[in-house]
Formats: C-alpha cells, sequence, structure tokens
C-alpha cells in the first residue's frame, strides 16, 4: 500500500533497456470506479503535449522507481481519450472537504492511499481538528472536485494509521441498509448495470464511441436504447465510462 506522496517524484524506468522516461508527476482519479486508472509522466524535453501511463501497464511500484515493460508503455495523452476526460474532472482527492451524506462535515482530505498492485484506493486521510485519521475508501460515496462524500458511519469507523488499514485490507463495509440482507456480488453487479441503464437510457451521444478494437460501437448523435447501453457494457467498464461522459 502506497501513499500518493510515496509514488509522486518516483522515477519511471524502462526494464527492457534500463533508462529513464521520466518521473511521475500526478496521479489521474478515476471517481467512478475509486481507483487511479492513469500516471501523469513529466520530462524536460516534453514540452508539447502530456503524456500518461495507464496503471495496467505498471509492473511495480517500489521505494525507488516506477517501472514498466518498454517505452511504449508511456502514451500521448491525446490519444488516450478516457485520460483527458479523467484529467479534466480535476479530482486531486486532497484538500477536499470530506462530509457525509447527511451533510455533517468530517474534516478536509490531506493524503489518500492506494493499492500499488490494482490502482484501488484504500483509504483517504482526513484532518478531523487536531487529528489525522483515515476513512476507508469503501466508505466514499463520491469523488468530486472538492467534496466527498461519505456514508454517515464511516466516523465510526476511522483507523488512525495506515498499518490497521492494511490488516483490514479484502474487508467489506456495506452500508447499514443492505447488512439486512446481504447481497451476492452478481446481485450487485445486476444492480450497477440497471442504474447505469437507468442513467443513460433516452440521452444522444455526442461522438462516436468505440469498442476495445477502435470499432465505432454506438454513432455519434445516437439516442440511446437499452441495447446500445448492455452492448457498452458487454465491451466494458472503459467502454461505459466513455459513453456516461459523452451524453447529454
Amino acid at each position: 500500500m502506497k501513499s500518493s506522496a510515496q509514488v509522486i517524484g518516483l522515477p519511471v524506468i524502462s526494464i527492457q533497456n534500463g533508462v529513464q522516461l521520466g518521473q511521475v508527476k500526478s496521479l489521474v482519479v478515476n471517481p467512478e470506479k475509486g481507483t487511479i486508472d492513469f500516471l501523469i509522466v513529466d520530462q524536460e524535453n516534453w514540452e508539447i503535449s502530456m503524456k500518461a501511463i495507464p496503471f495496467r501497464h505498471v509492473i511495480g511500484i517500489g521505494e525507488f522507481a516506477v517501472t514498466v515493460e518498454e517505452e511504449r508503455a508511456v502514451l500521448d495523452l491525446n490519444v488516450i481519450p478516457i485520460a483527458n476526460e479523467l484529467v479534466n474532472k480535476k479530482i486531486t482527492i486532497k484538500q477536499a472537504k470530506v462530509m457525509t451524506r447527511k451533510g455533517q462535515l468530517l474534516g478536509e482530505a490531506t493524503e489518500f492511499y492506494m493499492d500499488e498492485e490494482t490502482g484501488h484506493i484504500t483509504g483517504i486521510e482526513v484532518q478531523i481538528g487536531n487529528e489525522l485519521r483515515i476513512v476507508r475508501a469503501d466508505h466514499v460515496i463520491t469523488y468530486g472536485k472538492d467534496l466527498l462524500i461519505v456514508h454517515e458511519d464511516a466516523q465510526q469507523t476511522l483507523v488512525s494509521n495506515v498499518d490497521t488499514l492494511v490488516t483490514l485490507k479484502g474487508t467489506q463495509v456495506e452500508p447499514l441498509i443492505e447488512q439486512i440482507v446481504p447481497k451476492t456480488v452478481d446481485d450487485e453487479l445486476d444492480e450497477l448495470r440497471q442504474k447505469q441503464v437507468d442513467m443513460l437510457k433516452g440521452k444522444r451521444v455526442l461522438k462516436d464511441i468505440v469498442d476495445v478494437n477502435g470499432q465505432v460501437l454506438i454513432s455519434k448523435d445516437t439516442i440511446l436504447t437499452k441495447e446500445h447501453i448492455v452492448r457498452a457494457q458487454e465491451e466494458g467498464p472503459d467502454v461505459v465510462i466513455e459513453l456516461s461522459m459523452n451524453v447529454e
């Protein structure tokens, strides 16, 4: 488990030829999934466009470096539209106010932690009065630009340090209303897909949406039906996110 401060500033090393490709400038948060999807890379001679590494191309995040297989893992941000969309959302987490869904202000986020193997955010460090406490990421409902919304019971499950957070890794905290009738993974997935259908059905698509092979899946100006949305879901979460960001 790494804090953002432990990752930002690390050199990026190509395993294939053993050269430094730059250094990590920032982390790109996917607010829908609660993950780090891209690492923005900075290098002095890259002046024209911003570069990024998709997290899935990261081999390892160690104490002294981030490693990738080869130089091609570092991509121009302009060729990965979803990365551009996420960057423009400006979800930084740090300095965001942390509030429960019932409107109680807990404090201000000062740091966040991530699983360096998967990119999943695991905890948010919050300044509460004169103390620092960590909110487990599975309590976060919304990652916003200036505000994080958490379940109201998050305050009762704060942990005092990252070591405690590590011991809780892999456990789940469900909203209290759901503890009455536990859901299976399939139930939760079906519910999420239905919410996506309800949210997107009837909206107009603002640009061509392509599948994982780069072929047009849904054309610009299409009015979405359930069948369109299901096809996007079958392509994977990245396609659904791209679709949801380009409708009106």
